[in-house]
């Protein structure tokens, strides 16, 4: 059964650092379920093995378990936590990072009746469904590399190919595909998206954001709360928050600084919405982020 072998390969070449020999490729075994935590996404296919996971992205939740997968095709600002993990059933998952180029290759060497039409609207950057066989098969092949070095060179990038040509093709196709095409809703939303996130401690207009992106200022903002379940000013604040926690701690000592550093001039408001945001005021959680260890980067969402 590929659920069952994929667990076996899964618990095997898990490391630390959720990296394997294989370019683009994830691997993760979580042993405990922690409070949730913010990060971000990344735009990656995630297949759980084992276990569960809660996934938070503005008001939207999404829940997915064994046999099940996710897409984020969007670096979004999400929080997360396992719901089912423990030492003697961890939680186990798959992850690839999604490209846009390795996307619109395929959409190119692919006919127009072989992939659904795509809508012009943006949708969710987030999407979860059941992982149907020939999926979970060809993440199974692929895997079974990390144990044939001398087949890797050939056969990883065909093996990620076809998993991207299952998901492409499958239920949550159209989030995928839109990743690929350069004039699509989803890729002005991703353009505003990393700008906001460059640019995140300073001030800014919807309208020249809007026009950035090459959208009407409607049509701009009905398409940014479709993928990102937010405002613009939302997700910047979201960008904000979770910066600031990261410089927190590293500066626990600091934070009007921190507050300042990522945009907030009035102390008593960046210490408001932190705590509304973390649950606890600024200078408790630098107390306890010293004691904690951060996630690995690349962590599966």
């Amino acid at each position: 059964m590929c659920i069952e072998e994929l667990r076996t390969l899964l618990a095997r070449h898990a490391r630390p650092d959720w990296t394997t020999s294989v370019d683009g490729v994830l691997v993760s075994k979580v042993d405990r379920a922690d409070p949730p935590a913010p990060s971000m996404s990344g735009t990656v296919l995630a297949v759980i093995a084992q276990g569960a996971k809660r996934l938070a992205l503005g008001e939207r939740v999404f829940e997915y378990g064994a046999g099940q997968y996710l897409v984020a095709s969007v670096d979004l600002p999400v929080t997360g936590q396992f719901l089912q993990a423990d030492p003697e059933q961890p939680a186990l998952g798959f992850g690839l990072t999604l490209d846009p180029s390795a996307v619109a290759e395929l959409l190119l060497r692919a006919g127009p009746e072989d992939t659904p039409r795509t809508s012009g609207s943006a949708s969710s950057g987030i999407v979860v469904s059941d992982a149907p066989a020939a999926l979970l098969d060809a993440v199974v092949r692929l895997l079974r590399l990390l144990d044939e070095p001398r087949d890797r060179a050939v056969l990883a990038p065909l093996y990620k190919r076809e998993i991207l040509w299952r998901v492409i093709t499958g239920d949550q196709g159209a989030a995928v595909r839109q990743l690929g095409l350069a004039d699509s809703s989803l890729s002005h939303i991703s353009r505003a998206v990393r700008w906001i996130r460059e640019h995140y401690a300073e001030p800014f207009r919807v309208e020249d954001v809007a026009r950035l992106s090459g959208m009407s200022v409607s049509a701009f903002y009905r398409n940014f709360q479709a993928v990102t379940a937010m405002s613009p000013i939302q997700f910047q604040k979201q960008i904000r928050l979770q910066e600031a926690r990261l410089l927190l701690a590293t500066h626990p000592g600091d934070v009007t600084g921190v507050g300042q550093r990522v945009g907030y001039d009035n102390p008593s408001q960046f210490s408001r919405e932190y705590r509304r945001q973390f649950g606890v005021p600024p200078s408790r959680d630098a107390v306890r982020l010293r004691h904690t260890a951060r996630a690995p980067e690349g962590a599966l969402p």
